[in-house]
């Protein structure tokens, strides 16, 4: 006779960590949420008091091989900070406001601890952006993770008001491009970072160029939320069009929110990289294109606002705190066709 938990699959653990973690999702809990967790579904009730045309905006993500730094470190909450405020940042680009949220846990091995400690992340990053977290799932799968190995993966529900979505429609030749520090390599292109860095050293070395910093907490710092400097932007009527700046680089991500005829042409002299992609190009020579395409290079956040409105935006973001950096500007095509030597 095999038992399920003899297959690999141990119910009894599964049931430990609900009751762990029920504390926590019930303290992000919104006056919307109407079902506590063990239910078949989530059930939010929407209050639509000042907005004359709702609109709900979903996405869903994952933090990528971020995890297996995580795993390697042994450091489990942050990862689920990285989850909730990267699907925060991709609605609230939108124009929206973020409502619930849902998570996938999948393991090889469930450790009640290590399941504890995803939900206290998931749970920190909620309550700061107003978010309930509503529900989730937590599959143990040896046969598919292995027994070390895990994979989140989050989806988040948002809404706006139809006559305040930001999709880049407003977007004009001339609009200046205003970039909002990232917090490091967020959750894109660790695939790389991994690549060049964990090859040549282990999480806990104290390379000179990081400034004190290991390898392990440069990789492992939070994907940070831009929610508040979004809503301030937008409550003042300062932005067009707004990016985060996720897998593609700026490049990639800028050319989401721009209209036919228009080009970003982005001088990226403009700031100074945080040290660790420096790291990641001269150790593992990476070419310039690539570092561009892949990486948000220390801006992980790009609002474009007309030239008349970038010192208030300026200061609309400085209230926020964050000091932001005029990087380029938004060129007709034809402008373009003769970019300058740093335009990206």
């Amino acid at each position: 006779m095999t038992t399920y938990k003899e297959a690999g699959v141990d119910v009894e653990a599964g049931d430990a960590a609900v009751d762990r973690i029920r504390p926590l999702v019930r303290d992000t809990h919104t006056p919307g949420v109407l079902a506590d967790i063990g239910s078949f579904g989530s059930f939010f009730e929407l209050d639509l008091e000042g907005l004359d045309r709702p609109v709900l905006v979903s996405s869903v993500d994952g933090v990528g091989t971020k995890v297996k730094v995580a795993r390697r470190m042994g450091r489990y909450e942050t990862i689920g900070q990285d989850l909730v405020n990267h699907c925060v940042n991709d609605i609230a680009v939108c124009g929206a406001r973020p409502l619930y949220f849902l998570d996938y846990v999948g393991v090889g091995d469930l450790d009640p601890d290590v399941a504890e400690a995803f939900v206290r992340g998931f749970a920190t990053a909620c309550k700061e952006n107003g978010c309930a977290l509503v529900g989730g799932e937590m599959a143990e799968m040896p046969d598919v993770y292995g027994d070390d190995n895990f994979d989140l993966v989050g989806a988040i529900t948002g809404v706006v008001d139809k006559e305040q979505i930001l999709d880049g429609a407003a977007v004009a030749p001339g609009d200046v491009l205003l970039g909002v520090p990232s917090t490091g390599i967020h959750t894109n292109g660790y695939t790389l970072a991994r690549s060049v860095l964990l090859d040549r050293y282990s999480v806990d070395d104290r390379p000179a160029a990081l400034d004190g910093e290991t390898v392990g907490e440069a990789l492992l710092r939070v994907h940070r939320s831009y929610l508040a400097t979004i809503r301030a932007l937008i409550e003042n009527s300062l932005v067009h069009g707004c990016a985060h700046i996720t897998g593609g680089g700026l490049p990639g991500n800028l050319r989401r929110i721009l209209p036919d005829g228009c080009a970003a042409e982005v001088d990226y002299a403009a700031w100074e990289r945080p040290p660790v992609f420096d790291l990641i190009q001269r150790e593992g020579t990476v070419p310039e294109d690539d570092m561009r395409r892949t990486f948000n290079l220390g801006i992980g956040l790009v609002a474009a606002v007309s030239p008349q409105q970038a010192e208030v935006a300026r200061r609309v973001c400085r209230e926020q705190g964050d000091e932001v950096i005029e990087i380029g500007r938004v060129v007709s095509t034809d402008a373009s066709a003769a970019p300058s030597p740093d335009a990206g």
